[in-house]
């Protein structure tokens, strides 16, 4: 038999999201005052390929249907979704606030593009900088964050920061702000100085 040689038919590359393998773990959050924070937070599950994204996000309630004080929240497995984490605590946080109106209508559309922009790796080689994501139903306005390992990385957080503002839509005249967990730690979330904004 003449079986051609194997170099001669190169396998065919993975698609471009998926080049890496990533795992990913989503996680819930649901505030019980009577609970240590940490127990309040469960890992529901891990994947590792678009269909079974999909699978998962149609089978969970939509964030906009979460009662206050729930956060989902999807990260690169193996990192917490907190900011001790050690692959979290030297970075920070692109956080996008959003009006109690904005609820209803883009709520779920704005955290649904955010997820994938994390597993489509859509911020190309500065995918690598992106922890996860975090969004929080709150009554006085929900709230949705990219977190990046390494605040000091201004060229990556830039790029994400720019890349991110455009994939969710928003208007040249929104501001979002770039926050370091070092300074969130030590402050209520309100009083956080931006380290960066786009």
């Amino acid at each position: 038999g003449h079986s051609p040689a194997p170099h001669c038919f190169p396998a065919p590359s993975p698609p471009q999201a998926w080049q890496h393998h990533l795992e990913w773990a989503l996680w819930f959050f649901k505030n019980d005052r009577s609970r240590a924070w940490q127990s309040n937070l469960h890992r529901v599950t891990k994947f590792n390929t678009v269909e079974d994204f999909w699978a998962i996000y149609n089978n969970i309630q939509l964030a906009s249907k979460l009662s206050s004080g729930c956060d989902y929240a999807l990260f690169k497995d193996g990192i917490k979704p907190m900011w001790e984490d050690s692959r979290n605590k030297r970075g920070g946080r692109w956080l996008v606030s959003l009006t109690k109106q904005q609820r209803h209508i883009e709520l779920d559309h704005l955290w649904l593009e955010t997820l994938l922009c994390l597993i489509g790796e859509s911020f190309g080689e500065h995918s690598q900088e992106v922890c996860g994501a975090v969004i929080n139903i709150r009554a006085k306005g929900d709230k949705i964050a990219v977190w990046t390992r390494e605040a000091e990385n201004q060229e990556g957080v830039l790029h994400i920061g720019r890349v991110y503002k455009e994939r969710l839509g928003l208007s040249t005249k929104t501001i979002i702000g770039y926050q370091a967990h070092a300074d969130t730690a030590t402050k209520s979330n309100s009083l956080a100085k931006n380290k960066f904004v786009v």
